[in-house]
């Protein structure tokens, strides 16, 4: 399975042309790297929430719209080779010039648990951040397995559960906060791809009511998720 290099992020929307270009540029550079696919996803329908929000986890400014993104790389060691050769890369240096905060972007490694389904470009994308206590991964592991196979029979394209792996806390923003994660817990990078926000939305419609959906509330504090629907953006 992909290892993912996960993450959050706040842009202008009046930049959302510019990124698009900018994040289009960028894959070609982690392609060559030995990464297998880049999507950047745009804020669609993301609630706010009580406690924790996609807002909040980016310090979202006026203007601002949320983002979920991706990285996928063979292993883990391609990642990590991507990352110290990337420093010294003449391409990084000419992408010096963000269209967007750096200081609060969030990003880091995970580990696929599950990973069902067909690789192909979504028309829809469903993001979940989430606090799991550490000792529960198996027992994580087993609920995805269980679940994945509802939502690929309800029309989801592919759904991916990965472990936190390299989730390094930052000055600004991090996973950490983005979830109020406890000393004890790691983080859970979800998503589903569907292939339409309609496909999407009448299959909740059915899965909300199938018991078999059940939610996992002793696994993790779902109250503390973060979650949404995006518009792919970017999908190379």
């Amino acid at each position: 399975m992909s290892y993912i290099e996960g993450f959050v992020l706040a842009v202008p929307a009046a930049n959302k042309d510019i990124y698009r270009e900018h994040a289009s540029q960028g894959a070609g550079m982690f392609k060559r790297l030995g990464a297998t696919r880049l999507v950047e996803t745009w804020a669609d329908d993301v609630p706010h929430g009580k406690q924790t929000d996609f807002y909040r986890a980016t310090k979202l400014e006026e203007g601002e719209v949320p983002l979920f993104s991706w990285i996928e790389y063979p292993d883990r060691a391609t990642r990590l080779d991507a990352g110290q050769k990337m420093m010294s890369d003449p391409e990084m240096a000419d992408m010096s010039e963000m269209p967007f905060d750096g200081k609060r972007m969030i990003y880091g490694g995970f580990e696929a648990l599950v990973d069902t389904g067909a690789k192909g470009k979504p028309g829809y994308v469903e993001g979940m951040v989430s606090p799991v206590p550490i000792a529960n991964k198996e027992a994580y592991r087993a609920a995805a397995e269980q679940q994945a196979p509802l939502l690929i029979e309800h029309g989801a394209l592919r759904v991916v559960d990965s472990w936190g792996d390299d989730v390094p806390p930052g000055k600004t923003t991090d996973y950490q906060r983005a979830v109020a994660s406890k000393d004890d817990e790691t983080i859970g990078f979800s998503f589903i791809e569907w292939p339409s926000k309609a496909v999407r939305d009448k299959a909740w419609e059915v899965l909300m009511k199938d018991p078999r959906m059940a939610p996992n509330f002793d696994l993790y504090d779902s109250r503390r998720s973060i979650y949404g629907g995006f518009t792919p953006l970017v999908d190379l």
